[in-house]
């Protein structure tokens, strides 16, 4: 348990906001630790708009978190390519990767320990077991998969050479002045709401995207991303940094009516194999969802 003496600056302020910054938790996080008596003001349970006052002592339990276990199911999934130490799948916008709070399961993870039979690398433990690297819920695209120890870490020491090829599409708001350029801007956790990345010197990681604009539309551009780094919501994080926020993208940019997720989609992967040593690639269709979306913008109509 965690306890904080309320100063004159703190006076009046809510207690899920004042419990959010002091504990570095989500508003929502904060809320919840109030709603389950696990915060109390001088000893006594507060309702989760209650504002602070001069001389209260603030007391936080953080619960231990949720054990996790991911179990097979039998869930269908598009599988690009499969071999003995690895494979290649092509996920649906909507499903999430491995369990975690709030998707504890059907996610990609239970369907490949179903499909694989639990043979996948271990080296991510067993709530991510074969995942090398990962993509959002809400974006489509190709992910490859590690059956064996041995492929998971050639894999990944080639993501940490910048020779794992990683490219995406997506449709951003407005348009870069250069047809072609590179981001380079560090990103790391947000300040305020922990759940959202941001371009910050603070306790950050070197992040670099490279661009191409393919098509330009009057308020809207489609562009290639090649992904030189690997941070969570990078393509996502480095476009709202610099104005031109991913179309449907709820978290950093401009989400559309009637429409989960942003336009982001993982089109070609690329890597050396791990046992033949051979360039593999590997390029998937722009989704049909996504193909309806530049319908529109082609046609200049709104979206």
């Amino acid at each position: 348990m965690s306890s904080y003496l309320v100063n004159e600056n703190q006076i009046g302020i809510r207690i899920d906001v004042f419990v959010s910054e002091c504990c570095e938790v989500t508003r929502n996080a904060a809320q919840k630790l109030v709603e389950n008596e696990n915060v109390s003001v001088s000893g006594k349970a507060v309702a989760k708009n209650y504002k602070l006052r001069a001389g209260d002592i603030v007391d936080v339990t953080i619960p231990p978190p949720q054990e996790l276990e991911a179990v097979p199911q039998n869930i269908p999934i598009d599988i690009v390519y499969e071999d003995d130490c690895l494979l290649v799948v092509n996920k649906p916008k909507g499903m999430v990767v491995h369990p975690a709070a709030g998707n504890p399961d059907g996610t990609l993870v239970n369907a490949l320990m179903y499909h694989c039979a639990g043979r996948l690398s271990s080296i991510n433990g067993v709530i991510r077991p074969g995942i090398v690297h990962r993509i959002d819920k809400n974006t489509s695209g190709l992910l490859m998969v590690a059956k064996t120890d041995e492929a998971h870490n050639f894999l990944a020491e080639q993501i940490k050479e910048h020779s794992f090829k990683r490219e995406y599409v997506a449709v951003i708001c407005g348009r870069f002045k250069e047809q072609f350029g590179t981001i380079d801007a560090p990103i790391g956790r947000h300040p305020i709401d922990r759940k959202k990345m941001c371009v910050t010197d603070k306790n950050s990681k070197h992040a670099v995207t490279h661009y191409e604009t393919i098509e330009e539309y009057p308020k809207y551009s489609l562009v290639k991303f090649r992904l030189e780094t690997g941070r969570t919501h990078q393509i996502r994080v480095h476009c709202a940094h610099f104005g031109h926020p991913i179309l449907g993208d709820d978290v950093y940019g401009k989400p559309i009516k009637d429409f989960e997720g942003q336009c982001l989609h993982a089109k070609k992967l690329g890597f050396i194999h791990p046992k033949t040593n051979e360039l593999m690639e590997f390029d998937s269709e722009i989704p049909q969802y996504f193909k309806k979306i530049l319908s529109k913008l082609r046609d200049d109509k709104s979206v």
